[in-house]
């Protein structure tokens, strides 16, 4: 079954194109700043407001364009058809060649990046935990 049956089911292509880019449905909560029930009810739904699809192609790292014509059968084809031809086989004396596509220092970066807001969301969260609790201290004086 091809998923041209819906073809402009959004939620759909949202959730698949943040499953392809290892996006946990709660970070793009966080990012959106709503709750993973809100992200799960917008992948579930069929059209969202340009606003916010503005705003979740921005987190996912592409366009509104791309997630509006996202098509995981042409993704699909694509991976399944594509040879590197400079790769040769060990057994005849070939070479097998590596080809990396993306930048090993600048995924590090990005995952510090995204460790680093985590950490500073837990810190502000304790922070609040401990104001909150020297409040009810000072209540009962």
């Amino acid at each position: 079954m091809s998923s041209t049956s819906t073809p402009s089911h959004i939620g759909r292509k949202i959730g698949r194109i943040r499953e392809l880019r290892g996006i946990k449905q709660e970070t793009l909560a966080q990012e959106l700043g709503v709750s993973q029930q809100t992200v799960s009810n917008i992948e579930r739904s069929e059209t969202i407001e340009k606003g916010l699809l503005v705003q979740v192609a921005k987190i996912l790292g592409v366009t509104p364009e791309v997630i509006e014509n996202f098509d995981e059968d042409k993704v699909i084809n694509f991976f399944n058809n594509f040879h590197d031809s400079s790769a040769g086989t060990f057994g005849n004396g070939g070479t097998l060649n590596h080809h990396c596509t993306f930048n090993p220092l600048d995924k590090l970066i990005e995952v510090y990046e995204e460790n680093k807001k985590l950490y500073e969301r837990l810190v502000q969260a304790e922070k609040e935990k401990v104001a909150y609790l020297e409040q009810l201290l000072k209540s009962r004086e």
